[in-house]
């Protein structure tokens, strides 16, 4: 094996997109987080070693989406990258609408910022535009790169974002079943187009969940309604539906996290999300995991382990 030229340190939490009526343009950071160690080899070999949730699913070879994040990176520079030992130990559950393309997309962008460091200095503008054009839209790579809880949106083609601190009261948890869903085919199931009535809707609700997350946790069950996409892709998941509608009828502020299948219940108080768990034993039988988690407040971290190297946060 090729010498090992430098070494960085990754951590990227999963995200959570839409909340219920912020469709593509309101993102969590979640406590639950993949963690890469990755070096920069002489050669040009490419080792990669993954551990974790999902492991079996990960590509190891050329195609894997971390390497070609970095190999982008450094083509976005005018560089070639060098040959790269990839290790991952991953927390964060694939296909399950908990961000985890994009986390493997801010992966590869911190590892590559933190590789080049001293040599190429990716500002925070820089990772969220490259970001973005991998993934296709801001709304998770937004909030795994800065934490908290961002508004993203595009001006002048450029991707933007507001991070904002969420309220100490709010309570995640969500429920992930053993299916997955993907993202396209959760989109293929939207209509091109929406009633005035709906739009106006979920221009409400998206800023009144703003400051539910904010300011005011016992808005969060009126703030999480929505008319623009869980309703009609219901039929493509069902028991994901019924999860939410159960949920909501004994007045918890239930979403469809991200694309699905997964739930997330933004829950106001610890208290309240054990309650929220016992629903979604009953009605699941069991079956789906329950994840007690915390708003992630730093977003992606990298870290030199060359000695003496500090932490850097998103």
């Amino acid at each position: 094996m090729s010498r090992i030229v430098r070494t960085v340190e990754v951590r990227v939490p999963a995200t959570s997109a839409n909340l219920g009526p912020g469709f593509d343009t309101l993102g969590l950071a979640l406590s639950v987080y993949d963690e890469l160690t990755v070096s920069s080899l002489e050669g040009d070999e490419l080792e990669i070693s993954v551990e974790g949730t999902g492991a079996a699913e990960i590509a190891t070879d050329e195609s894997n989406l971390v390497a070609r994040t970095i190999r982008f990176a450094y083509e976005s520079v005018g560089l070639i990258a060098p040959g790269l030992k990839i290790e991952a130990n991953n927390a964060i559950p694939h296909g399950r609408g908990l961000g985890s393309s994009g986390s493997a997309v801010v992966s590869g962008l911190l590892a590559a910022k933190g590789l080049l460091e001293g040599r190429v200095e990716f500002t925070d503008t820089d990772l969220l535009r490259l970001a973005t054009e991998l993934e296709g839209h801001p709304d998770n790579v937004a909030p795994a790169l800065f934490g908290g809880l961002t508004i993203a949106w595009t001006e002048n083609d450029r991707p933007m974002h507001k991070k904002l601190l969420v309220h100490r009261g709010v309570a995640p948890v969500v429920f992930v079943p053993d299916r997955t869903m993907s993202t396209s085919t959760a989109r293929s199931v939207l209509d091109p187009a929406v009633s005035r009535e709906d739009a106006v809707f979920n221009v409400s609700r998206s800023a009144l969940l703003i400051a539910a997350l904010t300011q005011s946790p016992d808005l969060l069950m009126s703030a999480t309604e929505d008319r623009l996409h869980q309703g009609r892709r219901a039929a493509a998941m069902p028991e994901t539906d019924g999860l939410v509608r159960a949920l909501r009828a004994e007045g918890f502020a239930a979403v469809v996290s991200g694309a699905g299948p997964s739930v997330l219940v933004l829950a106001d108080g610890p208290g309240k999300r054990l309650e929220a768990a016992a629903v979604a034993e009953e009605r699941t039988g069991g079956s789906w995991q329950a994840l007690m988690l915390a708003v992630d407040f730093l977003g992606g971290t990298v870290k030199q382990s060359a000695e003496g190297a500090s932490a850097h946060n998103f």
